[in-house]
């Protein structure tokens, strides 16, 4: 199991500092629910964190040594935050911290000290993001200001798997609002508690989204890990421009029973990590059939037990992988697809360039239907079982509640999106069951499947996305480097993995691996391999903007 550990041990003198810094952070009041954290002032420029790029791994090391225990690594991620999020580079990508975690943790160092160690989560801080119930003192919002307050019933079932692996849950993160699915015209990462999350590498920079706080937190050292959600490139996204690695799982793989949702069809939670091997460790505690979610039972017998299991170094000898073709209009994903290329073929994987996805451009206008059409059917569903001091319970409430508080929620952009789908009729609808079907065909039997027969692929590959665009909330751009690879792996129900690849002018890109139904395995093995031969990855500056000569 030593190969996927950091090359990067933690040093003694990092886990003394550590400890000293823990002891301080262990003595600070826990931010209170709905509130943002609270510190002593400090200065703009971050201080040297002994937690930095630290993994999973190297938490276990430490805990299991008895030079780490699962409260002072909590102590040390919440003072981190708190110094952080809020104030210095102010990059408000934590919602709020919960106020139980470090109880939470003493109580794993417990059951630590009497050997009982749950697995590789064991007293790890995990961030979820809040479209993600938790039966605790934390709220679940998507975001939005109707809905604060909600304090969910139930675990959702992904909490209630990584609360039985041992994971410290940490905070709720920060999120475009509603998955961003509000408005057709939005900047990525800003809701209506949180206001706008910024990129960390460069301030001024969009982090992408709708899993934009878990991207941040993830890259900015908030966390060992984070919970992500995609529909269409929620994960992968704001996992490129973050520089971080990002799963989105087959859909189905993952429950997303106590998840708000978007659009069943497409909906999954997925892991966000810095590494391939973090990664690994949280789908596999986070993966599982439950019955709250249906789509989970075609996952029977696609459960790997170890995801671990499948990081090998020289995982790419023998891979054949297909490049999606090339748009020609963008050279720095260009140069960036080309450098990727080559690392592959130098370490044994054979390329077939292109293998291209014959119905490309052809799925759009059906995707929208489809999500329109379930937005409104899921969301309302979801209300109607939230607890009764809920006040909003449809989406004609919600769409109300906006326009009545237009000033806090909608001082930059609307809700186009929200009167499309409110608009719509029930699943029953012919353009609905049409528009389902045509996303089916293109994307798998004539798409990614097809693809893969016809040139005998174990994955396809392509850009995950270009560099971060400005922070703009008069034009409304967005913010995501456009270029991306989500699209078929989301419509189709796909995995899909993004790796970090490279640099322009100082932000990150990544490059994408996708294939089959339950090929996460395969990704796994390929991603890995790839990484540990870029090392792309680097621990972002919070420089303000960028100084273009």
């Amino acid at each position: 199991m030593a190969s996927h550990h950091s090359s990067d041990r933690l040093s003694r003198r990092g886990f003394l500092e550590l400890g000293a810094a823990a002891a301080a952070a262990a003595a600070l009041p826990v931010p209170r629910r709905g509130g943002a954290s609270v510190s002593p002032p400090r200065a703009t420029e971050p201080q040297a964190f002994a937690l930095a790029e630290t993994s999973i791994a190297d938490l276990q090391d430490g805990m299991r040594a008895g030079r780490l225990t699962s409260r002072s690594i909590t102590a040390a991620y919440l003072e981190r935050i708190a110094a952080l999020d809020r104030q210095g580079p102010t990059l408000r990508a934590v919602l709020e911290t919960n106020p139980d975690a470090l109880e939470l943790a003493s109580e794993l160092d417990c059951e630590r000290a009497q050997r009982r160690v749950r697995g590789p989560l064991h007293g790890i801080p995990v961030i979820l993001k809040d479209n993600v119930d938790t039966r605790d003192r934390m709220q679940t919002t998507a975001g939005s200001l109707a809905l604060e307050g909600n304090i969910a019933a139930r675990d959702a079932f992904l909490v209630e798997r990584l609360r039985a692996a041992g994971a410290v849950i940490l905070a709720k993160a920060n999120l475009s609002e509603w998955a961003n699915f509000r408005s057709t015209r939005s900047s990525s990462g800003w809701s209506g508690r949180g206001r706008q999350c910024r990129n960390p590498y460069v301030l001024d920079r969009n982090p992408s989204g709708s899993s934009s706080g878990s991207a941040v937190a993830v890259s900015a050292n908030f966390c060992p890990v984070a919970v992500g959600t995609e529909t269409d490139g929620s994960i992968v996204s704001p996992a490129n421009a973050c520089g971080i690695v990002g799963i989105k799982p087959t859909l189905g793989l993952v429950s997303r029973g106590g998840v708000i949702p978007l659009a069943h069809s497409q909906d999954t939670a997925g892991p966000m990590a810095r590494t391939v091997a973090d990664a690994a460790v949280l789908l596999g505690a986070m993966a599982g059939v439950d019955a709250r979610d249906g789509a989970t039972a075609a996952a029977k017998g696609h459960i790997a037990p170890d995801y671990t299991r499948f990081l090998e170094p020289e995982g790419l000898r023998g891979m054949r992988i297909g490049v999606r073709s090339r748009s020609g209009r963008n050279p720095v994903l260009d140069r960036l697809l080309e450098t990727a290329i080559a690392t592959l073929r130098a370490h044994g994987a054979e390329v077939v360039d292109p293998a291209d996805l014959a119905t490309v451009g052809k799925v759009g206008e059906a995707e929208e239907t489809v999500l329109e059409y379930e937005f409104k059917a899921d969301l309302n569903a979801y209300l109607a079982g939230m607890p009764a001091s809920v006040k909003y319970r449809t989406l004609a409430d919600l769409i109300a509640f906006n326009e009545a508080n237009r000033d806090r929620e909608m001082p930059y952009f609307g809700q186009e999106t929200f009167i499309a789908s409110q608009a719509r009729g029930p699943l029953t609808d012919q353009a609905y069951i049409d528009a389902r079907a045509k996303c089916v065909e293109l994307t798998r039997a004539q798409g990614i499947d097809a693809t893969m027969d016809r040139h005998r692929l174990d994955a396809l590959m392509g850009p995950s996305g270009g560099p971060a665009g400005l922070v703009d909330l008069v034009t409304l751009t967005g913010g995501g480097g456009g270029g991306g690879s989500s699209q078929f792996p989301a419509v189709s129900g796909y995995p899909h993995i993004t790796v970090p690849a490279g640099f322009h002018m100082g932000l990150p890109m990544g490059i994408s691996f996708f294939g089959r139904a339950w090929s996460e395995p395969v990704l796994i093995r390929i991603a890995y391999a790839f990484e540990q031969a870029t090392k792309a990855r680097r621990e972002p500056t919070f420089i303000p903007t960028l100084e273009l000569s």
